[in-house]
């Protein structure tokens, strides 16, 4: 399996390659060049496996040029009951006989992105073997909130790595930034940035397509590579929970192999519902995939009309991990929508970056909406999406993931679709206990704490532990205190990396 670029401008390179490299040179996006497809059998004799079974039988279709033993390894050190306080590490919940939520925020830091990012460390480090790499690694991340703190987990003390992470300042809980900025390792700096997700995304991937500084860099024995979603090898690993709640739902006879289910997932960078798009691809019998937007509805509007315009106010919402106008993993989507035409796909780049927004033509814009369908809920509907889940089911979910019941419920009021659905579940309710204690208790039950006592609100109403990641967060010492300007990150980078 080779992977090309979604800007067409660069040779096609390994599994391994495109893992350690993790943007194109070209500042395109890597996506195998072949089609994988698993068939009903397969699928059938997948149902009995487990989780790391599952993982291993998928990857190793991605990641051909990595060993059997490799992949095992790498699949059995990211997923242990050390990490994960599941034994299932993504188990699904029922809601009712039609509704079933997929939890992916058993892992260390209680998001989604330790699905991913326990695995791709490992699947690094021995890309970096693989390929003759002998620089240090230098991971650059832009997290919105949760990607951030699962990157610095993953890679604390590996090897051959160093990992830099650009927050905006004002832009995540105050769990988020605590879980960042008290973050130990060697290897590891934190830096906030003056501006919102999309200017911290926007210059780490000005970073990546400077060839002369990357030269620079490569001079000092330094390669930069990317643990966003923007890597490969970050979103492979993702493919995985989807089948494997199909198959959890087929092993419970919820389902019979062969029955379309849908998708709800809560969506920012378009990471998380493009390995859904895979799973689609590959042969997972799914019906729709619901795109699940906040008050910065920028993929919702582009899903319905084809037009994409980051040229509009920014929302602050108690989903900040969606807070998200530039929807970098789009551009794979696009890629293959368009028949894998990269001419079309750095046209519409090109005018985002210049004008701010691109349409694109109506083909293209009807197989988006043969897959996609998509809507958006405020912060008022969140909150009364989660009192009335826990006053009716007695579940308690985070602000992410009550955006994607909300939209569920406009699309099934939309639609009168009554498909066996499964709601991708995005982060612990703990870490965002302000939203979630005043949703099911009220305003006066938030009155006077901050979210650290919450914490122990919440864990009293819900009878659940605070979470190991999460508790005593605000004794731990402040180790990361480098703020910058946004046009500045790449000397922050620089002095960093040569301790200057």
């Amino acid at each position: 399996m080779l992977y090309e670029s979604t800007r067409g401008n660069y040779r096609r390179v390994s599994a391994a390659e495109a893992v350690k490299l993790g943007i194109s040179p070209d500042g395109g996006l890597f996506v195998p060049s072949e089609n994988v497809v698993f068939d009903r059998k397969m699928l059938l004799d997948m149902v009995n496996l487990d989780y790391r079974e599952r993982a291993y039988l998928i990857l190793k279709e991605y990641l051909d040029d990595y060993s059997e033993e490799e992949i095992r390894e790498c699949v059995k050190l990211a997923y242990n009951t050390e990490s994960f306080d599941s034994p299932y590490f993504a188990p699904v919940h029922r809601l009712n006989d039609s509704l079933y939520i997929l939890e992916l925020w058993h892992g260390p830091t209680c998001a989604f992105k330790d699905m991913a990012l326990q695995i791709l460390p490992h699947l690094l480090t021995k890309a970096a073997v693989k390929t003759g790499e002998k620089s240090t690694i230098v991971i650059l991340v832009a997290t919105s909130g949760d990607t951030g703190k699962a990157a610095l987990e993953g890679f604390k003390d590996v090897p051959g790595t160093r990992i830099i992470v650009f927050y905006p300042e004002q832009g995540v809980s105050e769990v988020q930034k605590l879980q960042m900025i008290t973050q130990e390792g060697g290897n590891v700096a934190v830096v906030a940035v003056r501006g919102n997700f999309d200017d911290a995304q926007s210059g780490v991937k000005k970073i990546f397509a400077d060839e002369g500084y990357n030269l620079d860099l490569q001079k000092s024995n330094y390669r930069l590579s990317s643990a966003n979603s923007i890597n490969w090898g970050r979103l492979a690993p993702q493919i995985v929970y989807y089948f494997s709640a199909y198959l959890d739902l087929a092993a419970k006879n919820v389902i019979s192999i062969g029955d379309k289910i849908n998708f709800v997932v809560p969506t920012g960078n378009f990471g998380n519902i493009l390995a859904a798009y895979y799973a689609k691809e590959m042969g997972l019998p799914v019906n729709r995939l619901i795109c699940a937007a906040n008050s910065n509805n920028v993929l919702t509007d582009f899903i319905r009309t084809g037009i994409y315009n980051r040229s509009r106010n920014f929302v602050k919402t108690i989903s900040p991990s969606m807070d998200i106008l530039i929807s970098s993993n789009l551009e794979r989507l696009l890629y293959h929508l368009a028949g894998r035409d990269p001419a079309r796909v750095r046209q519409w780049m090109a005018d985002l970056n210049g004008t701010g927004s691109y349409q694109v033509d109506a083909p293209t814009r009807d197989k988006l909406q043969e897959i996609l369908w998509s809507d958006y809920a405020d912060d008022r509907e969140t909150i009364e999406t989660i009192r009335s889940v826990y006053q009716i089911n007695g579940y308690i979910m985070d602000t992410h993931t009550a955006v994607g019941m909300k939209v569920y419920e406009k699309y099934t009021g939309a639609t009168g679709d009554t498909a066996k659905t499964v709601v991708a579940s995005t982060a612990s309710p703990f870490k965002f206990n302000e939203s979630v204690v005043k949703a099911i208790l009220g305003d006066e039950a938030t009155r006077g704490k901050d979210e650290f006592e919450l914490l122990q609100v919440l864990s009293k109403a819900s009878g659940s532990d605070i979470p190991p990641g999460l508790k005593d967060l605000d004794r731990k010492p402040v180790l990361h205190k480098t703020s910058t300007a946004r046009d500045n990150m790449a000397e922050v980078v620089k002095n960093i990396l040569l301790d200057i």
